[in-house]
């Protein structure tokens, strides 16, 4: 059975710290995950004042 949502967490590169965890459903399609992805990273920067290029994602599996 597969899981229903995929769990991300968002990282500060500079400091190793998650500093945001985003949740999406299982199907979305890979561009449409990786554009949401990208959304919710310039977001997570922008709040946070860091560079864009400091924050990364992996699945939170």
């Amino acid at each position: 059975m597969k899981p229903e949502t995929k769990h991300f967490k968002f990282i500060n590169s500079k400091t190793g710290y998650v500093i945001f965890h985003h949740t999406v459903k299982a199907d979305l399609p890979e561009a449409d995950l990786k554009a949401e992805l990208e959304r919710v990273k310039a977001d997570v920067a922008t709040s946070n004042g860091v560079f864009l290029d400091t924050i990364y994602w992996l699945e939170d599996k």
